[in-house]
């Protein structure tokens, strides 16, 4: 196997049903979507080389999602796995049953989602939670929130679609300011990983200002 071949020489490690680079989690967007396209490179010169034969005993016992299916599902879910929020840029989506197949679970779009790779490996075919509300949860805003009336407030300076970095009011020193994460989490502790990569690449980046 490919990932206990490279988390044995120390490239990858295995994780929550998964494989993920080591120190991956420090990479900023820029560098996951260079280390994906070379990814992507690679495995299509290895399919000219083999051919798709290679991989046929991957999907010779399921039905493939048709394309247009496919994309109704990663528009629906805006790009962003419904479970980590990961976008597709950072990591590749794949359509998940959320009741599986082998549970009676049909191929109709509302039994679809969009999951990230590492995230459908982990849910695997014994799991029917339905993970589509979080991405709801990234627009949700809330009158009383002081938060949520930032961004209406003038004071942003920079944002992305999971963070967004306002002008402090009192500000301790020249240029400081705040990162704040668009989603409502009682504790930082709970935000994922790309809300995490999106706080770090504003940190970045207003610095760089």
């Amino acid at each position: 196997m490919v990932g206990k071949v490279l988390t044995g020489n120390g490239i990858t490690r295995y994780d929550q049903g998964a494989y993920d680079p080591v120190g991956g989690e420090e990479l900023i967007d820029t560098e996951r979507e260079e280390l994906l396209q070379l990814c992507r490179q690679r495995l299509d010169a290895f399919r000219m080389q083999r051919g798709e034969e290679v991989f046929a005993h991957r999907s010779r016992h399921r039905t493939p999602i048709s394309g247009s299916i496919k994309y109704r599902v990663f528009t629906r879910a805006r790009g962003r796995c419904e479970c980590s929020g990961a976008h597709e840029h950072q990591r590749a989506l794949e359509v998940d049953h959320i009741v599986p197949r082998n549970q009676g679970g049909s191929d109709d779009l509302s039994n679809l989602q969009a999951l990230c790779f590492r995230c459908n490996a982990g849910k695997r075919d014994t799991d029917s939670t339905d993970f589509r509300g979080l991405q709801a949860s990234y627009a949700h805003r809330q009158d009383s929130c002081v938060f949520c009336a930032l961004e209406a407030s003038g004071r942003v300076l920079l944002e992305n679609e999971l963070a967004l970095c306002i002008a402090d009011a009192y500000p301790v020193t020249p240029g400081h300011s705040l990162v704040i994460p668009r989603r409502h989490v009682a504790d930082g502790l709970a935000l994922h990983q790309p809300e995490w990569s999106a706080v770090v690449e504003l940190v970045h980046s207003i610095q760089g200002c």
